[in-house]
């Protein structure tokens, strides 16, 4: 049993090309050069209206100000961390990125008290510098490139962390509330379970076996549902077989996810994830009579190959049985 194979398309690029013209036309003579005007390009007795500086803010309003931003922030941040599917993640880390650049205009346009100029700078470039990265985040996000809160904290890494000091400088300044983060970006890891490390066991006690073999370059978790209950699930590597066997009589569902860095505790990839079904349910049948027991078993594979009479189906990621 197989899944389907995916055949790429190919793109034909149009390329245009663009030639440079250059005419001639009559020659002007005569007469003297002559310039006049003032010099600095305005006329005399004219004044350049420049916007009125803003006057520093009371410690008071300071806060004030920064208080009215710092729940939204920090709300966003914890929201985002708590996204459990990829979809969801999605989402947050848009919202996250709208709220900390947003702030970061309204802040900047602000002139806090003046022992704190510096703090508050410093506290602002580095609001701009997450919201540009969680940008970047979103799209790698948005292909399954990362699929979890820890992943995403760890693709900010550095710049989440300088905000983390930045929020606490300021706040040691004058007791200001800018302390945003309150959780750590770990770091980039790449986890794997032993081949054939079971999630989920049981339903079993039959004669027959199922065999998974992982040829594809990534490791996988492999759900066997039974209805809606989830009867095993089990951890196959990239380019390795596992067979369970005494798995008993009844009609299953399969569903397999690939990736990179299994987080055991959230129970899904990090990175470079995939969530597919097999279209075709396995039926596994045990037939006795009075001079034979004969029973199904049935093989399958995680990736395309010659001959393969099974397809699979992406699944949205809030549909996956996790």
């Amino acid at each position: 049993m197989a899944a389907s194979r995916m055949i790429p398309c190919a793109l034909a690029l149009a390329t245009l090309t663009l030639s440079a013209c250059t005419s001639t036309g009559p020659t002007l003579t005569g007469g003297e050069p002559r310039a006049s005007g003032v010099a600095g390009g305005g006329d005399p007795g004219t004044s350049v209206e420049q916007s009125p500086t803003p006057s520093a803010l009371t410690a008071e309003a300071y806060k004030t100000e920064l208080a009215t931003r710092q729940k939204s922030m920090s709300g966003a941040i914890k929201s985002m961390v708590a996204a459990r599917t990829v979809k969801t993640l999605d989402q947050r880390v848009e919202r996250t990125r709208k709220a900390l650049d947003g702030a970061a205009t309204e802040l900047a346009a602000l002139a806090p008290p003046p022992e704190v100029q510096a703090q508050h700078d410093a506290y602002v470039a580095s609001l701009r510098q997450v919201a540009g990265d969680l940008d970047a985040t979103a799209v790698k996000v948005g292909a399954f490139d990362l699929c979890t809160p820890p992943a995403v904290l760890a693709d900010l890494g550095g710049s989440l962390s300088e905000l983390d000091k930045t929020g606490e400088a300021l706040q040691a300044a004058g007791d200001y509330p800018a302390d945003i983060v309150s959780v750590k970006a770990g770091k980039k890891q790449t986890r794997r379970l032993s081949n054939g490390t079971f999630l989920r066991k049981s339903g079993l006690g039959g004669r027959s076996f199922l065999q998974i073999h992982n040829g594809g370059s990534r490791d996988a978790v492999i759900n066997v549902m039974r209805g809606k209950s989830k009867v095993l699930s089990v951890y196959v590597r990239r380019k390795a077989k596992f067979k369970i066997n005494n798995v008993s009589d009844g009609t299953y569902r399969v569903y397999f996810t690939h990736g990179v860095d299994w987080d055991r505790k959230g129970g899904a990839f990090n990175r470079e994830c995939s969530f597919q079904r097999f279209q075709k349910s396995v039926k596994f049948k045990t037939t006795i009579t009075a001079t034979q027991i004969r029973w199904t078993d049935w093989r399958i594979t995680l990736h395309a190959i010659t001959g393969g009479n099974a397809r699979t189906s992406p699944v949205d990621p809030d549909d996956f049985p996790g």
